[in-house]
């Protein structure tokens, strides 16, 4: 694949995904080659190959006819996520321990956290969120290589494109929400003992911290939907999870099928 054509694939790629996660793109629509390649400006080609590879990571489904729809989620699933990235950055964490980060690795990550500290030294009301956003995602990014394994860092890759799975999925266009403020001073804490841990070859403390580091997410989820459900609106990605209730209705055998059972 020449650079032209692998440019195109990625805006393609990029472009989709964040049509549907930006609620652009409702749970249900049909997503049709032709508008969406006159809409990002290329030909068919790299739309139709970013369709097939968003259906791989699980965003659309595809029908029987061959159309692609944008997948709905329930909490089930979104929590699930969640669970996956802790589970894959706690043993990237612990493999990095055991095996011995790369000195220069280990440098670099340690620079990002000195930032994410700056970021916040100010405290929870005067402390830069958006840089705190960046330095958040970069730091996320090189816990996923420390270990030097090429399929964990792909593996973790994979797995943070799933909806609301990536380290600041809760994170972005909350900077006014103080409990969301406070919970990063918290976090911080979380990332500078993750690095220590894996500086001092603690693999079992590296990984818990991880994976407890991961549920972060969970809780603001938790905290949107149960605390806050205002914020919704300003997460558009959430109009693809389904309600509780809907799921549960889903899920219950239909009229037809209860009455059929009922004759068995």
């Amino acid at each position: 694949m020449g650079d032209k054509e692998a440019s195109q694939s990625l805006k393609a790629l990029l472009g989709i995904r964040d049509l549907i996660m930006s609620g652009r793109i409702a749970a249900g629509e049909r997503l049709s080659e032709i508008p969406l390649a006159e809409q990002l400006g290329i030909s068919r080609t790299p739309v139709r190959a970013a369709l097939a590879r968003l259906e791989q990571e699980g965003l659309l489904e595809k029908s029987h006819s061959g159309s692609y729809f944008a997948r709905a989620f329930t909490i089930e699933e979104v929590m699930d996520a969640l669970e996956l990235r802790g589970v894959l950055e706690g043993t990237a964490a612990r493999l990095a321990a055991e095996r011995g980060a790369d000195p220069r690795k280990l440098s670099d990550i340690l620079y990002v956290v000195d930032a994410i500290g700056r970021a916040i030294e100010p405290g929870p009301a005067e402390m830069d969120f958006e840089a705190y956003v960046q330095g958040n995602d970069e730091f996320h990014r090189l816990l996923a290589g420390l270990a030097g394994s090429e399929t964990i860092r792909r593996e973790i890759e994979r797995a943070v494109r799933l909806p609301f799975a990536s380290p600041s999925a809760f994170l972005e266009k909350q900077e006014d929400v103080p409990v969301f403020r406070r919970s990063l001073v918290g976090a911080q804490e979380q990332h500078r003992a993750i690095v220590e841990a894996i500086e001092k070859r603690e693999g079992a403390r590296a990984e818990a911290i991880a994976r407890e580091h991961a549920r972060l997410a969970r809780r603001n989820l938790e905290y949107v939907l149960h605390r806050d459900p205002s914020l919704m609106q300003r997460i558009p990605a959430l109009t693809l999870v389904r309600p509780e209730e809907e799921a549960e209705r889903d899920a219950r055998p239909t009229d037809w099928m209860s009455s059929a059972f009922r004759r068995l």
